[in-house]
């Protein structure tokens, strides 16, 4: 339910309580015996011209301003209602008048319809401002769509090194060796040095620790490692799992490739790169 708001409420019971004392006072006024001096029929005149002008009161200037928070053609309408109903009782007081000398009481008029001018049954409970029932706010949204936003990043990053690498690639000569003989192998005999840690490996291990067994251990910690840590967290503070594998592997590796790079001489033994030289091409 609407709650009325509490000077409409007091308005109402007053107006009410003006009607109700105004069709009080006509039927005493016309119970009473005519006075010689006052003829029979003058009775219903005064009568009628008394009802109006009793109701007239302060409805008779017409509103043009808000009170109370209510609008002033609101307040107008209810004037003119105010005024067709207080016609109506005044018209209805005069035949009471006439019959009222002949000592029969007549009934009070009843209670004004709630129907207005046009048959209208709405009653006015409260102004409600426009704006202030409801308010679009917008919600922040933390997540974008993959094309354009970052596929344009990653095509842009793959053609700048794309580029890098055709422009070193035309400067640079590459560091080839002559044609192979088969009759003299280099001394030492070095892998490429993305397998020099494979090789490393080699000299100390049995071939099938050093070529399965170890890799495929390291491999497979590396797959386990974002079903383990499933945090989506960019911090490295809340990835330690995946940071601490991931920093072990490429340490283990790296220290296997600078050992068979600079620490490995003739025969592959173990030398030191600043008594024997550097046993070391691209």
């Amino acid at each position: 339910m609407v709650e009325v708001p509490e000077h409409l409420l007091k308005r109402s019971a007053e107006r009410r309580a003006q009607l109700s004392g105004t069709s009080g006072e006509a039927a005493p006024a016309a119970s009473t015996e005519t006075t010689p001096e006052t003829p029979a029929d003058a009775a219903p005149a005064e009568a009628t011209a008394a009802a109006p002008a009793a109701v007239a009161g302060d409805d008779s200037q017409e509103i043009t301003e808000d009170r109370d928070g209510v609008p002033a053609h609101l307040l107008e309408r209810a004037r003119k209602r105010r005024l067709a109903a207080a016609g109506g009782a005044a018209g209805a007081a005069a035949p009471a008048a006439a019959a009222a000398s002949t000592s029969v009481k007549t009934a009070a008029p009843g209670a004004p319809s709630g129907t207005g001018p046009d048959g209208h049954t709405q009653r006015l409970l409260t102004v409600v401002k426009s704006g202030s029932i409801q308010q679009t706010r917008a919600e922040a949204v933390d997540k974008v769509h993959t094309w354009p936003h970052l596929l344009v990043i990653e095509l842009a990053a793959a053609l700048a090194v794309l580029a890098m690498m055709l422009i070193f690639s035309a400067l640079v000569r590459a560091p080839l060796l002559g044609l192979a003989d088969v009759n003299q192998t280099p001394n030492p005999s070095k892998a490429p040095w993305y397998f020099l840690g494979l090789q490393e490996m080699l000299t100390m291990f049995h071939p099938m620790v050093a070529g399965v067994t170890i890799p495929g251990m390291g491999i497979f910690l590396l797959i386990i490692s974002p079903y383990v840590d499933k945090n989506p967290s960019n911090k490295p503070d809340d990835r330690k799992w995946a940071i601490s594998m991931f920093t072990l592997f490429l340490v283990f590796w790296t220290i296997l490739v600078i050992i068979g790079s600079f620490f490995r001489g003739a025969g592959f033994n173990f030398v030191f790169p600043w008594t024997n030289g550097i046993f070391f091409e691209l």
